[in-house]
Formats: C-alpha cells, structure tokens, sequence
C-alpha cells in the first residue's frame, strides 16, 4: 500500500490541474446514510414515494417530513479527515475542482475552494412559484411542508428522481474532466449516470484516474491507481505525501 501511496504522490506532482468526484461513501464515514447497498436508505423507504418529483408533487407534505430527518442527520455530520485532505491538497495544483454528488455541504464546511454540486444542496429551497432560490437551516423545519414568503410551496433544491441535472453544472464539470491530468474517484460506486460517466470523459483525455474505493467498482479495470480503503484512511496519507 505505502508503495503504491507513493507512486501516486510522484504522479500527482506531475498534475497542475486535478479534478475530485466524490459519491456517497466519502460522507458515510461522517455518519451520513447512503442511498444504496446494503443498509442504505432505499433498503427501508421506497424511491419511488419519497426521492422523485412526483412523489413530491403528490403529496409534499409525506416528502418534507422525511426530507426533513435527512436534514436532521446532515446538521449532525462534520467533514471527516478525507474532507479535509482533500480541502489542503489544493494548495498543490494549479486547479483542483472538487465534483460531488453529496448534497451534504460538507465538502464547503471542509473549506474546498471550488465545489461543483451536481445533484444540488440540502441547505438551499426553491419556490416552486417563481424558482427563487434561498438558504434554509432551521433543524428541524418550523413548518412542514416548508413555504415561500409568497405563500407557495418550497422545495428542496436538490436533483430529485425524474429530474435532469443543471445543464451548466453539467457542463462545468464535463469541462473539468476533459482538461484535468488527474482525477481522484473517491466513495463512488460508479454506476449513476451522467457522473458515472466523468472519469470516462477524463481517462480518454489522457488524465490518470485514481480510485479510493474499499469496494471493487465499474470504474476500477481502467484506474491507474485503484485503493481499497476507506478514504479518511488514503486521503491524509496522500495529502502528507505530497507535502
């Protein structure tokens, strides 16, 4: 492991522009349920009430109490070392964009300096009136289902089932994987498209994909660097090494 720790460290130091996408593993070692596999969230709830657009639509009062202990669990959560990690490797690089498909924040409370969110945050509301967007922290929500000062119904703003990404967001972080030399794939299982699909983008740019996984996924017969460990294990060993 040390061996291959290292061989990583020298060619990162070859990068100037380096592009993160992080999955759900990367805040379970924060205490944050994951959605699939075993024990994940979709093992108890089904999807199809409580994560798409018309389960909302339905009747969004059942969504928001549920949206609403999700909610609860995140406000407990702190970044963890493999946050952290990555929020100092920065400093390294040129460029160093950190692509997520948490909407925990957590990532901006580790204090990363680029974040593109490609599923949304947890934090922000949106009128489901006009579209305006606005921060709400209150733990737990003061009435459910939350309103607008206009009097509409607000909504997470969060990719929900059924629902298409942010074409800019997309777009910001398909520009990110084609010109990175690197990309770190940390805590994701590979398998949700259109982010499953960024380390592909990279690899044919000729970036050097690196995989911290402790389970084998789709992604790693083509990484260059493939470790099976928690990230909070190799993030801060490879943050040291690049020092």
């Amino acid at each position: 492991m040390e061996k291959m720790l290292t061989g990583c460290a020298h060619t990162l130091k070859k990068c100037r522009m380096v592009s993160v996408l992080t999955g759900a593993g990367i805040s379970a070692e924060s205490g944050i349920s994951t959605f699939r596999g075993k024990g994940g969230l979709w093992e108890k709830y089904d999807p199809e009430d409580l994560a798409t657009i018309d389960g909302f639509n339905r009747d969004p009062e059942r969504f928001w109490r549920w949206f609403d202990e999700r909610r609860i669990e995140v406000s407990r959560a702190e970044p963890n070392p493999a946050h952290l990690a990555l929020a100092e490797m920065e400093k390294h690089f040129e460029l160093f964009a950190v692509i997520t498909q948490n909407i925990d924040g957590l990532h901006a409370a580790a204090r990363s300096s680029l974040i593109i969110e490609l599923h949304g945050n947890i934090w922000r509301v949106r009128c489901t009136r006009d579209n305006e967007l606005s921060e709400n922290r209150d733990i737990p929500l003061r009435e459910i289902p939350p309103r607008c000062y206009c009097g509409a119904i607000l909504r997470p703003d969060v990719v929900l089932f059924g629902e298409p990404l942010d074409p800019a967001t997309l777009n910001r972080a398909y520009i990110l994987s084609e010109t990175c030399n690197a990309m770190l794939v940390v805590g994701t299982s590979a398998v949700v498209y259109p982010a499953a699909h960024l380390p592909l983008i990279a690899k044919r740019a000729g970036a050097y994909i690196i995989e911290v996984n402790p389970e084998v996924t789709p992604l790693t017969p083509i990484c260059d660097f493939s470790f099976r460990e928690k990230a909070s294990v190799i993030l801060p060993e490879l943050k040291r090494l690049l020092e």
